[in-house]
């Protein structure tokens, strides 16, 4: 199994929502986060002069899928969230050793 963590911008979580749904890929775990990276953050302009924004609002997506399956929430991601500019987020896959049912203390993929 393979924990898939994608950082992405706010406005595309409703799109990649309904494209990982389409494909059987209901169970994630949703997180508001603030980040930066090459951007470092962004200045603005106020009616009072300009200010920087260190920290830029992103959503961590997080969902476990079976080893055979996370090339293709990998691909609705890329194929969702990517914009070509900067800013457009990370992904990260991690192994998983284990899942566990806390309902029922079910253990393996078939709790995914």
């Amino acid at each position: 199994m393979k924990k898939i963590e994608a950082i992405i911008k706010p406005e595309k979580l409703e799109d990649l929502r309904e494209a990982l749904d389409a494909k059987g890929f209901s169970g994630m775990t949703i997180t508001e986060v603030k980040g930066r990276g090459i951007q470092r953050g962004i200045t603005l302009e106020w009616r009072v002069g300009e200010y920087r924004v260190e920290f830029l609002p992103k959503i961590k997506v997080e969902l476990v899928v079976d080893d055979k399956k996370s090339a293709e929430v990998i691909a609705i991601i890329i194929g969702v969230c990517k914009t070509g500019s900067i800013g457009d987020g990370k992904i990260f896959v991690s192994p998983i050793e284990e899942v566990i049912r806390i309902r029922t203390g079910e253990r393996g993929e078939k709790v995914l």
